[in-house]
């Protein structure tokens, strides 16, 4: 008998595999990212359907095969329902995926990037809060987590307010990121710096960015 194995993660994207089954890709705290197959998820009614869609967060059982895992089961803890009626927030959900995508492998340490992936998607559903400033934050920690941070530009000239904020993203937890909001010139600045930032060390561009920039 296969033993099982249970894992916290979120899942980044979901493709249909076979004629009823999903193939999804887990970011997980204990395993990195991972690839794993729900079975019978696509069939009306499946208790895997809702918990194999992008964003579901929880704890999952697992089976391990020997190339991929299948799920058996999993309880979710946040679907992140705000997300499904809002377009242009899903979007940005589903780039912050595509990100944690391209910088996590399986069996790496990837606990700070799940959390960052869980409270950007949080962040996207508190109204206060303006997208692209949301995004500016991600961008520039995920290359925090990742260990290319280059630091604050010096030699740009930029508000105090910018430069403090660049310092607050670095050094700051993931837990307390999202406790700020900057008035619309920092915010210029940010989004300028954090978008320079991911060309220098993202290199690659994410089809759900480019949709973005068709929407906003």
């Amino acid at each position: 008998m296969q033993e099982s194995l249970y894992v916290t993660g979120i899942v980044l994207k979901q493709t249909p595999f076979g004629e009823y089954d999903r193939r999804v890709c887990l970011l997980t705290r204990e395993k990195g990212k991972i690839t794993a197959f729900a079975r019978g998820a696509r069939k009306p009614g499946n208790r895997l359907a809702a918990a194999t869609n992008p964003f579901a967060f929880g704890s999952f059982r697992l089976y391990e095969g020997r190339n991929s895992y299948t799920i058996s089961e999993a309880e979710i803890r946040n679907y992140f329902p705000e997300l499904m009626t809002d377009y242009v927030g899903a979007c940005y959900g589903m780039y912050f995926a595509e990100v944690a995508d391209f910088y996590c492998r399986e069996n790496n340490d990837e606990k700070e990037m799940m959390k960052l992936v869980y409270q950007s998607l949080r962040a996207l559903c508190a109204p206060a809060l303006p997208n692209e400033l949301v995004r500016s934050i991600f961008e520039l920690k995920a290359i925090v987590v990742n260990g290319e941070y280059p630091g604050v530009p010096e030699e740009r000239k930029l508000e105090e307010s910018t430069r403090y904020a660049l310092k607050y993203i670095a050094e700051s937890s993931v837990e307390k990121l999202y406790t700020f909001t900057v008035s619309d010139k920092v915010l210029a600045e940010l989004s300028q710096i954090a978008s320079e930032y991911r060309k220098r060390f993202m290199d690659r561009s994410f089809k759900s960015l480019e949709i973005l920039k068709t929407l906003c």
